[in-house]
């Protein structure tokens, strides 16, 4: 994945969590880059305060859920404080039930920081040790093993969670050093020590939606840098077909000003700037291009608009106080912030603005490879036909992901199944749709690699920059055979001479070219995906551009 900076472009040494004012671009730099983490000094100020009024209530063995009585169902049941200890073990062993697939190791990275900086806020009535314990985890590389499965998302991801706190306590199972051992080995080679929970402190660590928070933050950061991703590769797509750029005039979009599509359309005019493939035919009779050519701005736009709307949810609630009671100055309340309600919407919103860009994405690839719709390139972009099969099958390939993504796009927040007895007879579903969200983005990015190899195969075509024995000259004495009823590699569309894509377009195309040869013969193209994919994934394309053009919208 991208390296990730601050904004003001320099890494951060040392991370301090006050609970009030962590980024998503942090949450990426402690994620994938390991940036150290730990309590500032007003926070050590207000857990200490936090844990004082638990205490008091624990002296005058007042009856408060979570600290003196049971959980959920169990909530009329009074603990004495001289159980309380073997309560909070018992409710992390009963909790832990999470199956499936662990998270991945920035994942759950991602996780342990933004348990830690909710409980930083200092409302949750927990020691200082312990949340100082979670920031070691962070900054030893212990990573505890929590299945993807088992959370309903309210009372936040109870089951998860739990697989997290229990390392804490030497129990559970970690990685450390890419082995994975039980939680006491993990904590020992790590040079920690397991810690015994006491009173509300269980509670304290898994009510939360941390889980699919974590998950929404890395894909709001990514799908951001897709959508970039998308403007450079459908402009890139434009000039392969011969497309115009009039459609993203300012003209066009300042009088429907909505800001993600203003933006998408300066960005596809800065890529295009300079272009001599699209001057050698300003003059040429076609009138306006295909929607999934000449609507970018309006679709990219849109998807933009939601990525937005994620982030302002996500920065809310990575620094929000999410666990249930709520301890405050005098008293304890019983409320609701660990429902995922908030999220759960916007993931779902996230996953389905995803999946349009993998759809307009796929219908300029089936453009590039149909010969009665790519304005003159020859049959999946293959110069020799029949005996070659080109792309044609890397389209099939986009097509079954952005089928996988219509049936993935169908919200999970819709659904609520009754858990505990009744007693928590609604719930988000937010988690499943963070989950589905990151596969979506997964599908979409690939996607988009099928598009970028087949628009930089279209541009070999146009700009004559083939090798010698691919040269525009030969490919015009190649368009009198083509076989069966293929459309002719008609010659008035090939441009003449060595002409340039636009500024942008060209940076990604020579770079494109500089890791992925041209498809002459058929190969395993699925390796060319897969290169393709990670040239995305890595930023190195969006890096090349902005190099060039300066930074995209």
């Amino acid at each position: 994945m991208r390296s990730s900076k601050t904004k003001q472009g320099s890494s951060v040494k040392e991370l301090k969590l006050d609970g009030h004012s962590l980024t998503l671009e942090q949450v990426e730099l402690v994620a994938r880059n390991n940036a150290r983490v730990a309590l500032s000094a007003a926070a050590q100020k207000q857990i200490d305060k936090s844990r004082a009024i638990v205490d008091h209530f624990l002296e005058r063995r007042t009856v408060v859920y979570g600290i003196t009585t049971g959980f959920g169902k169990f909530k009329d049941v009074f603990i004495p404080p001289e159980q309380t200890e073997q309560l909070q073990r018992n409710f992390l062993m009963s909790h832990a039930c999470g199956v499936g697939p662990a998270f991945t190791e920035d994942v759950t990275r991602a996780i342990t920081l933004l348990r830690a900086n909710a409980l930083a806020k200092g409302f949750s009535g927990i020691r200082k040790e312990v949340v100082e314990l979670l920031l070691a985890l962070l900054n030893s590389g212990v990573h505890p093993v929590i299945p993807e499965q088992g959370s309903v998302g309210a009372s936040g991801d109870l089951a998860p969670l739990s697989h997290l706190a229990l390392v804490l306590t030497g129990e559970g199972t970690a990685v450390y050093n890419g082995k994975t051992v039980s939680g006491k080995e993990a904590l020992a080679l790590a040079g920690l020590k397991p810690v015994v929970l006491k009173a509300k402190e269980g509670l304290a660590l898994t009510n939360g939606t941390q889980v699919m928070a974590a998950l929404g933050s890395l894909v709001v950061l990514e799908a951001e840098r897709l959508a970039k991703m998308a403007d450079i590769i459908g402009a890139m797509s434009l000039e392969a077909q011969l497309g115009s750029c009039k459609a993203f005039s300012p003209l066009v979009h300042e009088i429907r000003p909505h800001p993600g599509q203003l933006a998408s359309a300066r960005n596809l005019m800065r890529l295009l700037e300079d272009s001599e493939l699209m001057e050698s035919h300003k003059d040429c009779p076609m009138v306006q291009d295909a929607y999934s050519l000449r609507c970018m701005p309006q679709v990219h736009g849109a998807s933009r608009q939601a990525f937005k709307h994620a982030r302002e949810v996500l920065e809310i609630e990575i620094n929000s106080a999410t666990d249930n009671p709520l301890v405050f100055e005098g008293e304890v309340i019983s409320g609701g912030n660990f429902h995922g309600q908030p999220l759960a919407l916007m993931l779902d919103y996230l996953g389905i603005a995803l999946a349009e860009l993998a759809n307009i994405s796929e219908r300029r690839t089936e453009r590039l490879v149909n010969p009665a719709l790519s304005n003159g390139l020859p049959a999946f972009l293959t110069r020799d036909g029949g005996i070659n099969s080109g792309m044609m099958i890397a389209q099939y390939t986009a097509a079954a992901l952005v089928s996988e993504n219509k049936v993935l796009a169908h919200p999970a927040s819709v659904d609520s199944i009754p858990t505990s007895a009744n007693q928590e007879d609604h719930v988000s579903m937010g988690t499943i749709g963070a989950r589905k969200a990151r596969t979506i983005l997964q599908n979409v990015r690939r996607v988009m690699a099928i598009e970028l190899l087949c628009a930089a195969q279209g541009l070999d075509l146009r700009t004559g920059s083939l090798p010698d024995e691919l040269s525009s000259q030969n490919m015009l004495a190649l368009s009198g055979s083509r076989r069966n009823n293929e459309a002719k590699f008609t010659p008035g569309h090939l441009s003449k001479g060595a002409l340039k894509a636009g500024r942008g377009v060209d940076a990604a195309y020579h770079l494109v070219r500089k890791h992925i040869g041209h498809l002459e013969v058929d190969r395993e193209i699925h390796l060319d995906i897969a290169a393709a994919e990670k040239l995305i994934a890595s930023g190195a394309i969006l890096d090349c551009v902005e190099e060039c053009i300066g930074a995209l919208e």
